[in-house]
């Protein structure tokens, strides 16, 4: 990282914004990354904390940096273009942007599904159902909180093809019991603030936004496979919806 020259005329906070800019830009710090304490940046540079201030005040105006109150300095990511069309795959749409995609399951059960997720997959409410809940990420980092519905008759063998695609693929869960092919059908986006285990699992702060995501894959004949909710981190993600010409009645309607 550059010396601070305190006789070339240049003002030092400014001089300390351009080192910890060119520090960002040659990978010192990836995108998310925690920089270091302003107590240790202020040592570094041998500056007071009010000199120090000034040049993250700069890095936060030209959007390499943000602020966490209580947490610290983070390097900012850049927002990935998602895209939410007829065939939504997350390890396509992140390698599309040449980011290495990711994740893990944090639970694996059958369970009797409630009415909310009989009505989405057309089953009776109490029809056994496969429930996943999984953890994105995109270059080790996470970025999505997904729980996921799938009916047992249709997939018989779901935690042996899971367990065994050794990347815990869905899209391969799919493929092994003949549905390949399978379309998104539905999607709806709100904005919420995330609760304590979802902060926690993204890694983020509880007062910054999350997108919630409810969404309906199915056959190409429009049988019902998957139903998810899914939990973005917000700031990481711009949704960009492919329009589809029909969207299987009822899901998502308003009782």
């Amino acid at each position: 990282m550059a010396a601070i020259d305190r006789d070339s005329g240049v003002a030092v906070w400014r001089q300390i914004e351009e080192a910890l800019a060119e520090g960002i830009r040659s990978g010192d710090w990836r995108e998310g990354a925690r920089l270091p304490t302003e107590a240790e940046l202020a040592s570094r540079f041998r500056v007071n904390r009010h000199t120090l201030r000034r040049a993250i005040a700069g890095l936060v105006d030209r959007g390499l940096v943000r602020v966490e109150q209580g947490r610290g300095i983070f390097v900012r990511e850049n927002v990935l273009e998602y895209l939410i069309g007829r065939r939504t795959r997350f390890t396509e749409n992140i390698r599309r942007v040449n980011r290495s995609p990711g994740g893990r399951s944090i639970e694996l059960t059958r369970m009797k599904a409630d009415r909310e997720i009989a009505d989405a997959l057309g089953l009776r409410t109490g029809t056994h159902v496969v429930h996943l809940k999984t953890v994105s990420e995109v270059d080790g980092r996470p970025v999505s909180v997904g729980t996921h519905w799938f009916p047992v008759k249709l997939f018989t063998r779901f935690e042996d093809a899971y367990q065994g695609s050794g990347t815990g693929s869905i899209s391969r869960v799919m493929a092994a019991h003949g549905f390949g092919d399978y379309e998104r059908a539905v999607t709806k986006v709100t904005a919420r603030m995330p609760d304590a285990t979802e902060a926690e699992l993204l890694e983020q702060p509880r007062t910054r936004p999350i997108l919630y995501v409810e969404s309906l894959n199915v056959a190409v004949d429009g049988t019902p496979l998957q139903a998810s909710h899914v939990r973005y981190a917000a700031d990481r993600f711009q949704m960009v919806f492919e329009t589809r010409p029909a969207a299987v009645a009822g899901f998502g309607e308003e009782p």
